[in-house]
């Protein structure tokens, strides 16, 4: 009991704060603005033999969960970063707060963001036509499926503010993580990408398996394998990600 209370009380403070920050409307509607671009320029892609839907929204919807879920890396890393510049962290070390709920109360905030924005994304998608081949079940399972990927993400934020101590350093490494979007299967079929390194790029990257598990959902139905990989994968990054943080905050706090 104890710990649930730590944990709530450190993820409606990330809450809070997180909303309070202007600059979360730009993080909602940025991924609109590049869904709407990428949906009319490249919807010819859809008469090339083989391209899994008519419809090229639909394909490319779910890439728009995932980039709102990487802006929970920012979120999270950015606040933590500014809690241990201002010394809040410090102060924390002098209570009894137990670490593993400083670090999963961070994902507050960040899983909150990802919440709304997977819920603002979904009506968009509905609104512009897009219809799930797997129904509602399928809607509520694509936004649990981004609420793990954006809790790896926000992990993986958390673990650079810790290393580096700054929020800054945080934002300066999002477009690292930017890399990995645009060098999966966001924009065409891993069986279509026709040049070889981009393809094997594609095919060893992570992300690629969380965008065809949501995409699954969209465009196939209920695909047992790509889900498998889609959550599986999440998992392991929200866990590598939490580890990594854990000795991360031990080595800070020891240094403090």
């Amino acid at each position: 009991m104890n710990a649930a209370r730590e944990v709530g009380a450190i993820a409606w403070r990330s809450i809070r704060r997180t909303f309070r920050q202007p600059a979360n409307a730009i993080v909602l509607v940025f991924p609109l603005m590049l869904m709407a671009v990428n949906a009319n320029g490249l919807k010819a892609a859809t008469h090339l033999p083989g391209f899994p839907t008519t419809s090229f929204l639909a394909f490319f919807i779910p890439f728009t969960f995932i980039q709102g879920a990487l802006f929970a890396a920012s979120t999270a890393g950015t606040e933590l970063g500014r809690d241990i510049d201002t010394g809040f962290l410090n102060r924390l070390a002098l209570t009894p707060l137990r670490g593993s709920a400083l670090l999963v109360g961070h994902l507050g905030g960040a899983l909150a963001q990802t919440f709304i924005q997977a819920l603002v994304y979904l009506g968009v998608g509905l609104l512009f036509g897009v219809r799930f081949a797997s129904g509602v079940a399928g809607m509520a399972t694509l936004i649990l499926l981004a609420l793990c990927i954006g809790a790896g993400f926000a992990s993986a934020g958390i673990w650079i503010a810790l290393r580096t101590g700054s929020g800054e350093a945080v934002q300066s490494q999002i477009p690292v993580l930017f890399f990995l979007l645009f060098i999966s299967s966001m924009n065409m079929p891993r069986n279509l990408i026709e040049v070889h390194w981009f393809r094997v790029a594609a095919t060893l990257n992570p992300v690629s398996y969380m965008i065809e598990g949501m995409r699954s959902l969209v465009i196939q139905g209920w695909n047992g394998q790509a889900l498998a990989l889609g959550f599986g994968l999440s998992l392991a990054f929200v866990t590598l990600a939490m580890t990594a943080s854990s000795f991360a905050l031990r080595k800070r706090m020891a240094r403090t």
